[in-house]
Parts: structure tokens; C-alpha cells; sequence
């Protein structure tokens, strides 16, 4: 049985490049205290850094939602992320749902 995290290098790097080139995108809803404490700023600065394209905005009930597409390892990481957001965030709950592909190019802030 192979394992990712094997001796065998080739089977991490075979892994790593099928969830690399497998993309999917989510929608993204975050409740708590998420707006007002640079959110979508360092959303946008994460997403950047894992190479996650899409976007985020707030919505009008206080809650932050955002849609993100990459392979399955950095998508995972970035969901990661906003589980805890920036420091002065206190994230609640968040609700993850799976949709099509856009293949966007850029993450950024919507208004």
C-alpha cells in the first residue's frame, strides 16, 4: 500500500500533481464577527498566496461570502483558513457548497 507521505517520492509528488491539476470551486459563507476586522483583505491576501481564484464580499446580514476555485490541496487550505481568518475575526460557523467551475484568473473583493 502506498502512502503520500512515504519514502517514495514519486507517489507524493503523482498526488500532489493530480490534486494541483484537479480543480474545484466552492461557495463560501462565513458567519461571526467578520466584517469590519480586515476579512476580506487578508481573505484576498490568502487566496493570492495559495494561488485561489474567485472572490469575496460582504453581505447584508453580517456574514462574508466567497467563492473560491483551485486544485484540492490549496482549496483545502484556503478553507482552512477561513475557519479562523484574521486575528481580530471570530469566525462561527462557515457553510461550504460545491458548484461549477468558472476558471477565473484573479482572486479580488467585490462590493
Amino acid at each position: 500500500m502506498f502512502s503520500k507521505t512515504g519514502n517514495c517520492g514519486f507517489v507524493s509528488s503523482f498526488f500532489d500533481i493530480i490534486f494541483t491539476m484537479v480543480k474545484k470551486r466552492l461557495k463560501i459563507r462565513i458567519y461571526g464577527r467578520v466584517q469590519g476586522v480586515s476579512y476580506r483583505f487578508e481573505t484576498r491576501t490568502m487566496a493570492r498566496y495559495l494561488g485561489v481564484n474567485g472572490f469575496v464580499r460582504n453581505m447584508h446580514d453580517g456574514s462574508v461570502y466567497a467563492e473560491a476555485e483551485a486544485g484540492e490541496k490549496a482549496l483545502g487550505e484556503f478553507v482552512l483558513w477561513c475557519r479562523k481568518g484574521p486575528p481580530f475575526a471570530r469566525v462561527e460557523r462557515i457553510e461550504t457548497e460545491e458548484m461549477p467551475v468558472c476558471d477565473d484568473t484573479i482572486f479580488d473583493i467585490r462590493h
